[in-house]
């Protein structure tokens, strides 16, 4: 079923759990990112990025998600994920998603606040809930500034309480992702993660809280996250890469039997990789909850 971003994060909070926010492009992922939480009885949001349009073009794959997420038993949130123009965003409103992300993080503080805002004027027009992002996690999801890799040391800065709590207020944001330590692409090395951040967060704003750069983290600092107010994780980079090193190994074994490596062998590969990843870490985030779908 069809949810929006507001009652998906509820979900969460009541359960004491974060969500599993999948990037999509392509139709792999949004089955896999569904079927696993149909499998395991458990809220998910699928996302498009805007800095995907040159993967899989929004108009070609978002009503696809809205159709799927429609017909699935699971609740689902069609998501768009950091977007950086608001035009982009009306377009995935009016396709009918319901959550979506204004992400202003590389723009002053007070132009951040004014286009946030215009973001949460337009979603509750279409009862679409919404994301801000506040604070810089030093590379972006194919958007501005964005890294393949990073060693856990970049030029992250951490979000500050005050100022969240100030921009929450002024923006209208319904839940916000915070910089603690996290950054999108592969780490290099241990991510350092910040949780007196993020309990300082969560004590000043009260409001549902979102990692960003999930994937590479371990286990153990996912339960903290979440314990301290982690309600979504995005979560892409190692997914597709476990999916992408699953279709080198089935081309290079297709190929060594002397047969052909055909396009439909390595999608079905990478379909059941993603479902594999997605139900380890959908358990992971679901924090010890179980059957809350």
């Amino acid at each position: 079923m069809l949810v929006n971003l507001r009652d998906i994060t509820a979900i969460a909070e009541q359960n004491n759990m974060a969500v599993g926010a999948f990037n999509s492009p392509n139709l792999e992922s949004v089955r896999a990112a569904i079927d696993t939480a149909e499998k395991l009885h458990l809220p998910v949001i699928i996302d498009h990025a805007e800095g995907h349009e040159s993967i899989t073009p929004l108009d070609a794959i978002g009503p696809v998600m809205v159709a799927l997420a429609e017909r699935s038993t699971a609740p689902v949130c069609v998501h768009l994920d950091h977007c950086e123009h608001l035009s982009y965003m009306r377009r995935a409103l009016e396709m009918g998603f319901t959550g979506a992300m204004f992400d202003g993080s590389t723009l002053p503080y007070e132009r951040n606040v004014e286009l946030g805002h215009r973001a949460a004027e337009m979603c509750h027009q279409y009862d679409c809930g919404l994301e801000c992002e506040l604070g810089s996690m030093g590379a972006r999801e194919m958007g501005a500034g964005h890294e393949d890799e990073n060693d856990g040391e970049g030029p992250a800065i951490y979000t500050d309480p005050d100022q969240a709590n100030d921009f929450i207020a002024q923006t209208g944001t319904d839940i916000l992702a915070v910089s603690f330590g996290t950054s999108h692409g592969l780490y290099k090395g241990e991510p350092h993660l910040s949780f007196d951040v993020l309990k300082e967060i969560r004590k000043r704003t009260l409001t549902p809280l979102v990692m960003h750069g999930g994937s590479g983290v371990s286990d153990a600092d996912y339960h903290k996250a979440i314990d301290a107010g982690i309600r979504k994780v995005n979560y892409f980079t190692y997914g597709s890469k476990f999916a992408g090193e699953r279709v080198a190994k089935v081309v290079d074994d297709l190929r060594a039997a002397g047969s052909v490596p055909y396009y439909h062998n390595v999608t079905v590969a990478a379909y059941e990789e993603l479902c594999k990843t997605f139900e380890h870490v959908m358990g992971v985030f679901a924090n010890g909850a179980e059957n809350v779908a």
